[in-house]
């Protein structure tokens, strides 16, 4: 993400804290950690997607899409039904899938 978010990546990093995280999936290949996502409460009907990475040769595979399917369907079980989640204007990568699988752009919730 520092990569991508260059300047603005000390500003996004405050919201990434991984303490309070207890919803995890990782996806493996060959027992390597290839992908990750988690979620969080945000409120009482709501869960916020964190922590979202897919290693690049992975990317396009699949694996980001299955990876947050399982995590929304956790949110479900977890009594939520809205995942929200930020990222950063320069994520064009992040932003493409979450077109692609349905996520719908809503005013900043900071």
């Amino acid at each position: 993400m520092a990569k991508v978010d260059g300047d603005d990546h000390d500003l996004y990093h405050q919201f990434n804290g991984i303490n309070s995280l207890k919803f995890v999936v990782v996806a493996l290949s060959n027992g390597l950690a290839i992908a990750c996502r988690a979620i969080k409460p945000f409120d009482e009907r709501r869960v916020e997607v964190k922590r979202m990475y897919t290693s690049p040769e992975f990317r396009g595979r699949g694996v980001a899409k299955a990876v947050l399917k399982e995590l929304e369907d956790w949110a479900k079980e977890l009594g939520c039904d809205v995942c929200v989640l930020e990222t950063g204007i320069n994520q064009q990568e992040a932003i493409m899938l979450y077109d692609k699988i349905g996520y719908k752009k809503i005013a900043n919730y900071r």
